[in-house]
């Protein structure tokens, strides 16, 4: 089975088998400075963890075959999530420390905020109805000037010139008011 080198931890190379992507936990408990054995039974007491760990026979870095403890690379974040840091040696302490608040963070994004989108989205569209729907009652009152006016207009163009001079020279229409004289 054929290993590669994802990432080098404190000078520890972790390492991914080519078929499933399983990691060994041995080499991030070294480069944490954590017990890989404690870690081991942790991980099979653990309902999810224990049921997709497994043990493989892979090549390690010098060439010869071992028998490696892992989990699937999916499951390594939550894994790592779950570790103690006051078990962790200080030097690769503030790394988890950053690690976890990261978790954190990845954990209430993928919760809350598409609650607070939606809650926000919602709010904002209502007051887009409300705008739209006052648009739409300006239209129809435009709407209704424009039709009125078209009526008036259409009163003036049908006016003739015996008409006006019937009315003493005076355009007197139903409409005319005094202001527009």
């Amino acid at each position: 089975m054929e290993t590669k080198t994802i990432v080098r931890v404190n000078n520890v190379d972790i390492i991914a088998t080519s078929d499933e992507q399983m990691i060994a936990i041995r080499p991030i408990c070294e480069a944490l400075g954590i017990d890989a054995n404690g870690q081991k039974q942790r991980i099979e007491r653990d309902e999810i963890l224990g049921s997709v760990a497994c043990v493989i026979h892979a090549t390690g870095r010098d060439g010869k075959q071992y028998e490696m403890y892992c989990i699937p690379y999916k499951y390594v974040f939550g894994w790592l999530f779950s570790i103690d840091t006051s078990r962790v040696n200080e030097e690769a302490r503030p790394a988890v420390l950053r690690y976890k608040e990261e978790c954190y963070e990845a954990l209430y994004r993928h919760f809350a905020e598409p609650q607070t989108f939606l809650a926000e989205k919602q709010k904002v569209m209502e007051r887009k109805v409300e705008e739209y729907q006052e648009c739409q009652r300006r239209f129809k009152d435009a709407q209704k000037l424009m039709n009125e006016a078209k009526a008036e207009l259409n009163q003036v163009m049908k006016v003739t010139i015996e008409e006006w001079r019937a009315n003493n020279r005076q355009l007197i229409l139903p409409f005319h008011s005094d202001e527009e004289e």
